[in-house]
C-alpha cells in the first residue's frame, strides 16, 4: 500500500534472514519523556516506526535514527496497519508500533498481533505508562488507601462498543472501589447514571484529567458526581480525558488516615523487626513479593 505519511531520514537497518521483529511499544500517556528506557532504545535502532498519530505526539519519534521510515496510522484501517507492519518486517530487523499508554489497555493489540502471527512475523511487547497512572500523578492522588479501598477497576461505559454481560458501570461501581473510566468523556450522562444506580452519592468526588502529562495541554477538573458534566463543559474537556471515581480522592487533605502496616514500627516483616508491636515482638506479616 502507498505510504503517503512516511518520511525517511537516510539509511535504514536491513533485515537479516527471515522477517524482523515488530515491537509494540507503549509510548506513555503523552509526555514523550514518559516512554520507558527500553522503548526509547528500540526507537533509536528502529528501521520503521508506525505511530498512532491521533493519540501519540510525533515528537515521541524524535530519537529515530537516520533512515528510519516513520508513518502515522491515524488514517489507516486495521488491515492496512497490519500490512504495513508485515511489509516493514521484511525490510528491517526492528519495527516499532508506537501506541498510546500501555499496549495491553484498549490498544487493539491482539487484533494486530493475529495477522502478524499468520505472516510468521515475530512480535514482542514493551509496556508503557497508562493515562490512568498519569492522571493520578497529575492530581497527586492515590488509587488505594488502607481501610478505604484496595481495588482498582479499569473500565469504560458502553458506547458503540458494547460491554460484556456483568461489566456495566453500575455493576462494577457497586464495589465502591477506585474506578478508572476510559474512553467515556462524551458519555458523562451514562457515567452519572451508572454511578447513581450503584449507590454513589451526588457529592461523591470525581477527577477528570484531559491529556494527562501532555506538556502545556493537561487540564485537571475536580468535581462531583452531580456537577461533572457542567464542570467539564466549562473547562471545554470533550476528548482524551480520564475519569476517576474513587473513595480515596482528596485524601491528601484528610485529618485522619489509616497508615500502611508495611511501614508501621510495630509491624515485623522479613526486612525489619517490630520496635513496639502491640502483639509482642513476634507480631509479623510477610512483605509482599509482587511488585506494585
Amino acid at each position: 500500500m502507498p505510504d503517503s505519511s512516511a518520511h525517511a531520514h537516510g539509511a535504514c537497518d536491513a533485515a537479516g534472514t527471515g522477517p524482523g521483529t515488530v515491537w509494540f511499544v507503549g509510548a506513555g500517556p503523552g509526555d514523550p519523556d514518559l516512554i520507558t528506557v527500553k522503548g526509547r532504545s528500540l526507537i533509536e535502532r528502529a528501521g520503521a516506526i508506525l505511530f498512532a498519530g491521533s493519540l501519540v505526539d510525533e515528537t515521541a519519534t524524535r530519537w529515530a535514527p537516520a533512515g528510519c521510515t516513520i508513518a502515522d496510522s491515524k488514517s489507516m484501517t486495521l488491515d492496512q496497519m497490519a500490512a504495513w507492519l508485515v511489509l516493514q518486517a521484511q525490510k528491517h530487523r526492528t519495527v516499532v508500533r508506537l501506541q498510546t499508554g500501555d499496549p495491553a489497555l484498549y490498544g487493539a493489540l491482539v487484533e494486530l498481533v493475529q495477522p502478524l502471527d499468520a505472516a510468521g512475523v515475530p512480535v514482542r511487547v514493551v509496556p508503557g505508562v497508562s493515562s490512568a497512572m498519569a492522571s493520578a500523578a497529575a492530581a497527586v492522588e492515590s488509587f488505594t488507601l488502607p481501610e478505604v479501598t484496595q481495588t482498582v477497576v479499569f473500565t469504560r461505559v458502553e458506547g458503540r462498543t458494547p460491554m460484556p454481560p456483568g461489566e456495566s458501570l453500575a455493576e462494577l461501581a457497586r464495589h465502591h472501589c477506585t474506578l478508572c473510566i476510559f474512553l467515556s468523556i462524551t458519555l458523562l450522562h451514562k457515567v452519572q447514571a451508572g454511578l447513581r444506580e450503584a449507590g454513589w452519592a451526588d457529592d461523591a468526588p470525581l477527577l477528570v484529567v484531559h491529556k494527562a502529562s501532555w506538556p502545556g495541554e493537561e487540564r485537571i477538573v475536580r468535581c462531583t458526581l452531580a456537577d461533572v458534566r457542567e464542570r467539564c463543559r466549562e473547562a471545554q474537556v470533550v476528548s482524551q480525558a480520564m475519569i476517576i471515581a474513587s473513595p480515596t480522592l482528596g485524601a491528601r487533605h484528610w485529618q485522619q488516615l489509616a497508615k500502611s502496616k508495611l511501614y508501621d514500627p510495630g509491624f515485623t516483616h522479613r526486612f525489619r523487626r517490630a520496635s513496639d508491636a502491640p502483639g509482642g515482638p513476634d507480631a509479623s506479616s510477610p512483605l509482599p513479593d509482587t511488585p506494585r
